[in-house]
C-alpha cells in the first residue's frame, strides 16, 4: 500500500519561512517523482514543485521560483519544501503526490498524480 505522509504546515507571519516534508511507503523513489499541490479556499488546486529524484530534475510555479526549493532525500524516502518569505497568497493546504515517472512540469499541469498524500495546512498571515 502506497502512502504519502506529510507534515510541517503551519502558521507564520508574512516574510516568514516554513519546510514541509513528505515520506512514502510502498514506493520507491526510482519509479515515481513527488511533487506538491495547494489548494486555496475556493479555488482549483495548483502545482507548486516536483522533484525526479533519478536525476534531479525540479520544476517550479513560477509564483515560488526564488522562493521555494524542493529536495529529495532518497534513502529516507522523503521529499522536502523549504518555503521562504511567504507571502499571504500561498495560504492553502499543501499536498504531496505522486506520479509514475514523468516529466516534472507535466506532472505539475495535468494535477492528476497516482498517489495524494493527505493534506497540511500552511497560513501565512499579512
Amino acid at each position: 500500500e502506497v502512502q504519502l505522509q506529510a507534515s510541517g504546515g503551519g502558521l507564520v507571519q508574512a516574510g516568514g519561512s516554513l519546510g514541509l516534508s513528505c515520506t512514502a511507503s510502498g514506493l520507491s523513489f526510482d519509479d515515481y517523482v513527488i511533487g506538491w499541490f495547494r489548494q486555496a479556499p475556493g479555488k482549483d488546486p495548483e502545482g507548486v514543485s516536483c522533484i525526479n529524484s533519478n536525476n534531479n530534475n525540479t520544476h517550479y510555479r513560477n509564483s515560488v521560483k526564488g522562493r521555494f526549493t524542493i529536495s529529495s532525500d532518497n534513502a529516507k524516502n522523503t521529499v522536502y519544501l523549504e518555503m521562504n518569505s511567504l507571502q499571504p497568497e500561498d495560504t492553502a493546504v499543501y499536498y504531496c503526490a505522486a506520479e509514475t515517472v514523468i516529466r516534472c512540469d507535466i506532472f505539475s499541469i495535468k494535477r492528476d498524480p497516482d498517489y495524494w498524500g493527505q493534506g497540511t495546512l500552511v497560513t501565512v498571515s499579512s
